[in-house]
């Protein structure tokens, strides 16, 4: 209908509508649907038409993908279908408020199905004891592979802890901080390095892999506590048949595959304790 709140089938059919909550206005929220990690123009065709698959094996979910906002807006979005997120976040604010349907197997090298390992780089080799004094790009003080992982990777010491952290918003910034010598190392989420060695190889010209992060589940996928076991299913099975409809985009996307989890697969990242924020430099 295009008038009015549409009439829903009943909550635990699965071709029925998430619960619709109100927006200020009384209006509906129109639901989400958006993967906002790798929001790289190269993969936006190849993602629409992933989950163009996705929409069609569960037709009661959005038919596009929205690009117009960040993955810290769509977060915070009051009707979420579906969308992406750190893992980081979900385990320490999240949780609560998601249900955690899965994750996408990554096609790159030195992943094991939907378990991988951010990659820190610099701009000249050694052991990772070399670089305790080094001044470090880090795309997010929240972040799993950004930041978790890197002092994780340097055994909980205070990496940088001489000289001014440089917080850059973005992995494909941080490369960029380390390749133009602002900073000495960084730890890139390891999909995004990819990607950014397939578009934008110039940017890691001249930098070397130095270590590795600790193994973690790749990025989750996430949903709104308003769909229903039967819709979480049916969508699980959507997001695992689209890969197979649409294997050019999956291997474009260097998906592997679809694997269902929960958030009890996320839960032991709680186990790497982050330095206190006071010890993370500021903007520079």
């Amino acid at each position: 209908m295009a008038e009015g709140t549409p009439r829903l089938a009943p909550s635990d059919s699965p071709d029925a509508s998430p619960r619709v909550p109100a927006a200020s206005s009384g209006s509906p929220v129109a639901a989400l649907a958006a993967f906002g990690m790798y929001p790289f123009e190269p993969l936006m065709p190849a993602y629409d038409r992933y989950w163009a698959a996705v929409a069609r094996r569960a037709p009661w979910l959005p038919s596009t993908l929205d690009w117009s906002s960040t993955a810290h807006d769509h977060w915070e979005h009051p009707n979420v279908a579906v969308t992406q997120t750190c893992g980081w976040p979900l385990v320490t604010r999240l949780a609560p408020r998601f249900q955690v349907m899965g994750a996408f197997a990554a096609s790159i090298p030195g992943a094991n199905g939907v378990r991988y390992r951010s990659t820190i780089v610099a701009r000249r080799p050694g052991p990772l004891e070399a670089f305790t004094e080094a001044a470090a790009a880090v795309n997010d003080r929240q972040s799993l592979s950004g930041w978790v992982s890197l002092v994780s990777a340097f055994g909980g010491t205070a990496v940088g802890r001489n000289r001014p952290v440089v917080i850059t918003g973005s992995h494909l910034e941080s490369v960029r901080v380390v390749q133009d010598g602002r900073a000495e190392v960084a730890s890139i989420d390891s999909v995004t390095l990819a990607h950014v060695r397939r578009f934008w190889p110039e940017l890691v010209d001249g930098l070397v892999t130095i270590g590795h992060g600790p193994w973690v589940p790749t990025l989750p996928l996430i949903t709104g506590l308003a769909t229903s076991e039967r819709q979480l299913s049916g969508v699980r099975a959507a997001l695992s048949g689209a890969a197979q409809d649409e294997p050019e985009a999956a291997a474009f996307l260097l998906i592997e595959r679809f694997v269902s989890l929960s958030v009890e697969d996320y839960r032991p990242l709680l186990a790497l304790h982050p330095m206190p924020e006071d010890h993370v430099g500021q903007h520079t």
